[in-house]
């Protein structure tokens, strides 16, 4: 496993960050590690980063101890934390330069990851000419310049405009293939657009680890929206299996719950051919990953 995390648990004071937190990250996984402000993220990813030490339990990094072999980690990760840490009165190439010395990176290691990074444009600047999209770009390129088997990354798109964020998806797609990404965030499009896997973290405890593709489609029920051709009696819509509830959400648009996760679209046009109705459209409205996060950590 790149990534091992056993019964980590974390203490403020009297405030538990982590209670009790397990789980294990295969190279190749691109996972994303979700939770409201305060559940615990940042902490166990400085814990996995060895920037701080948890109070109970152990993490590997790329088969090394976070504890006992804290360079060996720092050696084999890329991390990106959510307050990107740079020289701003640096030139790109000169800091790129600065950390290739760290690392013992070759100088031709520096163009590579400013082309990957489109960088570019903005490398003659320094980085405190740059702007915040930019200079996210540059904390990318640092994190990728040893070609890392694991990249941890906090909030990686923070600052981008649209465009910027499609790229540096891409990107992280990308470099994801042979490596292992965990990744932070409290944009849920980034993780549908990134991510096969996700960890829902709430109140310091693990709620949710599954694949993307798995947590959506298991919901238990199901909803369609249709639009029929004329007016509808609403009680015959009783007869339809399954049916959870239903509203006439304007004119001849229905919106209808199932209490099943099976498509229930087959159903619905055997009941409109039956009352003789023609559907104008109809369309799945099954929960997304927002409303399925917002569900598990709310109060």
């Amino acid at each position: 496993m790149s990534i091992e995390v056993k019964n980590i648990s974390k203490n403020y004071g009297a405030q538990k960050a982590l209670d009790n937190v397990s789980f294990s990250i295969k190279k190749g996984e691109i996972v994303g590690f979700l939770g409201p402000n305060g559940a615990g993220k940042s902490t166990l990813m400085k814990i996995l980063t060895t920037f701080i030490q948890a109070d109970m339990g152990e993490a590997n990094v790329n088969g090394h101890d976070v504890n006992t072999a804290q360079k060996a980690v720092q050696q084999s990760i890329g991390y990106l934390p959510e307050h990107n840490p740079l020289y701003l009165d640096l030139y790109v190439r000169e800091y790129l330069e600065f950390n290739a010395s760290i690392y013992k990176v070759p100088k031709s290691r520096i163009e590579e990851v400013i082309v990957l990074t489109g960088l570019s444009p903005e490398s003659h600047k320094k980085i405190g000419q740059l702007s915040k999209g930019y200079r996210q770009r540059v904390g990318l390129a640092s994190a990728f310049l040893h070609n890392p088997d694991v990249l941890i990354l906090d909030e990686p798109t923070t600052g981008l405009d649209p465009n910027q964020l499609v790229e540096i998806r891409e990107l992280i797609k990308n470099i994801g293939k042979d490596k292992t990404v965990f990744l932070s965030t409290h944009i849920m499009q980034e993780v549908e657009a990134i991510c096969d896997r996700v960890i829902i973290i709430n109140e310091g405890k693990i709620v949710t680890d599954k694949k993307l593709d798995k947590l959506v489609s298991e919901e238990k029920e199901q909803i369609i929206e249709v639009e029929f051709d004329k007016v509808l009696d609403e009680k015959l819509l009783a007869s339809l299996s399954n049916i959870k509830s239903y509203k006439n959400t304007t004119g001849n648009l229905w919106e209808i719950k199932f209490s099943t996760g099976e498509d229930m679209r087959p159903a619905l046009f055997d009941f409109a051919n039956t009352h003789g109705l023609k559907t104008l459209q109809i369309s799945l409205k099954n929960k997304n990953l927002e409303e399925i996060f917002r569900e598990k950590t709310k109060k």
